[in-house]
């Protein structure tokens, strides 16, 4: 996606910015919305407020925050008395913890923006082809942002139309996960038919059918459907349009960010323009200054010990993901562990170029694998495992068992796919987080034994507190 697409789109932030109350649904436009959404420009204008909105912090710029802190593979930097990611961590969440509220205040701006660019769009006159394409590409956002949402929360409100009076908001209970699903994947099976199948020059990194058509077959992976996730996931890998880069660390240089292995990135541009990415100094080691990388980094999102160890002994997945020492600039090794998959030398702090993969290849070649053997297709899926090991030049695996199949997808995701938020969802989707965490519950520090209640975050108790009798609180919160 060329960047002045995205820097367009943070125009779109004084028209759609929204309060605090009222489930964070009730926009505070700064023009008269009633005299905008009138062109062709416009929309495309508020479409791209709705792909800016994925980087805000509730959505993919903290991501890891709910994602790879609650796992086994990272853990937090403590600062005194704020805990707040440690929380996530330990598994003590207390319902004012602003990470929370940024995951369900930034969700639902970006789902407001998705339904406005819906609603609006049928007034305007202009080409029926791109207008299907934009409704296209403002459901798969949507779909995206809910899926996210019901992962963190469990039930949530479902909001499809455009919130344009404050008390609106009161209507909106929490919505059963199921019927939330069922409209995930229907806008996502809207999506993939109004999509293209790629884009070119200023268009590159939209959503197309292929994105929409991966997103659905996770999604029905993580409903336990293997049969309609297999089906859609060998849809993706019969087209033709992604195959693996030769080169694993090649993935993540921005000189190749958008490529045939890229199936959906959050975009970001540095130079000083508000659009870099900030997961460079984040992730560098505290008081590391520029030894690591410019401007010195917060020392969050550390790797575990517990994952080092995870890696096969000859696996480059582990050099090129994460480190466990650098040279200070005095020339002094200093042993600290921190990610280094997202390394792209930042203009000012927190302005990399280095984007998010939501969606890439190797992620639906595993997925796939994964409904083929839960499907009872064990060996038709080992080819697919095995694919991934070999552009690492590891040995193939021989698997004769659905058990052991589900163990050797379980370690390859782990391995391939390290700090691109993935791990966390993975293990609640195959029933073990709670084995795999409780069994480790010493080793990486969680502060009680876990249960089914741990494995949805409570919802923000400032939303509770603002509509009691129609949002009820998580079990065990």
């Amino acid at each position: 996606m060329k960047k002045s697409y995205i820097l367009a789109g943070l125009l779109t932030l004084s028209l759609t910015a929204c309060t605090d109350k009222f489930l964070d649904l009730a926009p505070i436009s700064s023009i008269n919305t009633s005299s905008y959404y009138q062109t062709q420009s416009d929309i495309l204008t508020a479409l791209s407020g709705a792909y800016g909105a994925l980087q805000a912090p509730g959505q993919y710029g903290q991501y890891y925050v709910m994602t790879e802190i609650p796992s086994d593979d990272t853990y937090p930097v403590l600062s005194g008395t704020v805990t707040d990611q440690d929380q996530f961590d330990k598994f003590y969440l207390i319902t004012t913890n602003p990470y929370l509220l940024a995951a369900w205040s930034d969700g639902y701006r970006g789902i407001y923006r998705c339904n406005t660019v819906i609603g609006r769009i049928e007034g305007v006159t202009m080409d029926a082809t791109l207008k299907s394409r934009i409704i296209g590409e403002a459901k798969f956002l949507r779909a995206l942002m809910y899926f996210n949402l019901v992962r963190f929360f469990g039930d949530v409100p479902l909001v499809l139309t455009e919130i344009t009076d404050p008390l609106q908001g009161y209507d909106y209970g929490r919505t059963p996960t199921a019927d939330v699903y069922a409209q995930i994947n229907k806008d996502l099976t809207d999506a993939e038919a109004a999509l293209p199948v790629s884009y070119t020059g200023a268009d590159i990194g939209r959503a197309t059918s292929g994105a929409a058509k991966s997103l659905l077959g996770k999604v029905y992976l993580t409903q336990k459907n293997y049969t309609g996730a297999a089906t859609k996931l060998k849809e993706v890998i019969d087209r033709g349009t992604y195959s693996l880069l030769p080169s694993y660390a090649n993935l993540f240089t921005p000189a190749n960010k958008n490529s045939r292995e890229s199936i959906f990135e959050v975009q970001y541009k540095k130079g000083n323009i508000g659009e870099g990415s900030n997961y460079a100094n984040t992730y560098a080691p505290t008081n590391s200054g520029s030894a690591v990388v410019a401007f010195g980094g917060g020392g969050n999102n550390i790797p575990t010990a517990d994952l080092e160890r995870s890696y096969e002994a000859n696996d480059p997945r582990k050099a090129i993901s994460m480190a466990t020492s650098y040279t200070s600039t005095s020339g002094a090794r200093v042993d600290a562990y921190y990610i280094k998959k997202y390394l792209d030398p930042p203009v000012v702090v927190n302005d990399s170029e280095d984007d998010w993969y939501v969606l890439r290849y190797a992620d639906v070649l595993l997925m796939y694998a994964e409904a083929l053997n839960e499907t009872g297709k064990t060996t038709d899926a080992l080819p697919y495992l095995n694919q991934i090991r070999r552009r690492v030049s590891l040995a193939d695996k021989a698997i004769g068992t659905q058990a052991d199949m589900r163990l050797a997808l379980e370690q390859e995701r782990r391995s391939e796919l390290a700090f691109e938020g993935h791990r966390w969802f993975d293990l609640v989707r195959t029933d073990r987080a709670i084995p795999v965490l409780n069994s480790k519950a010493s080793a990486i520090g969680i502060k009680t034994t876990l249960t089914q209640n741990n494995l949805i975050f409570p919802i923000p108790q400032s939303q509770i507190d603002i509509n009691p009798g129609k949002l009820k609180q998580n079990s065990g919160y």
